[in-house]
């Protein structure tokens, strides 16, 4: 985590990670079991990690001159689910 890639490669997993949760806990308790807080205690943490993510994004894109292409694959790769994961796989080899 000592590279802004590499910060990237973290925020994003811990993103990804904070989205699967959401969607795939918080959702169903909200819905089938009557515990609305689930989802706000969760949303609101996935919400920190979605802009610190945005923000890696931003830094890597300055400090690696990454194209509009790149830049807006990684923003997708955030709002879809294992997006971030797949990213990940791609950054990996990327120094």
């Amino acid at each position: 985590m000592k590279t802004p890639l590499g910060r990237l490669r973290t925020i994003g997993y811990i993103e990804g990670i904070s989205f699967l949760l959401l969607l795939g806990i918080a959702m169903p308790l909200k819905y089938y079991a009557g515990l609305p807080e689930a989802v706000t205690i969760l949303g609101w943490l996935h919400g920190i990690f979605f802009v610190l993510y945005l923000i890696a994004v931003a830094h890597v894109t300055l400090m690696h001159r990454w194209p509009v292409l790149r830049v807006l694959g990684a923003v997708i790769a955030s709002i879809v689910p294992f997006g971030p994961f797949i990213l990940d796989a791609r950054l990996r080899t990327e120094r």
